[in-house]
């Protein structure tokens, strides 16, 4: 889903040709897939697998700041589009 949003925005890795803006805009891509895979992985509202994963705060922080930093980012930049 979230290609799809980057796309829309010009925020896709295919749209840029300066290597600089395709790597962030990639990590980007990567951080918003593994928090959603860390959100079913540690989630009380999933299953648990073999191993359970047991984050520190400090994992719990590091996910929180960068989901909030992403979500402004997508959100600004929405904005900024529309005007």
């Amino acid at each position: 889903m979230y290609g799809t949003y980057a796309k829309g925005m010009n925020l896709s890795i295919s749209q840029y040709s300066e290597q600089a803006f395709k790597a962030i805009l990639g990590g980007c891509r990567i951080i918003v897939q593994y928090l959603g895979t860390l959100i079913n992985q540690v989630s009380d509202d999933h299953g648990k697998g073999r191993k359970a994963v047991k984050p520190k705060p400090r994992h719990a922080e590091l996910a929180v700041n960068v989901a909030g930093a992403m979500a402004a980012f997508l959100v600004e930049t929405w904005q900024e589009q529309r005007e």
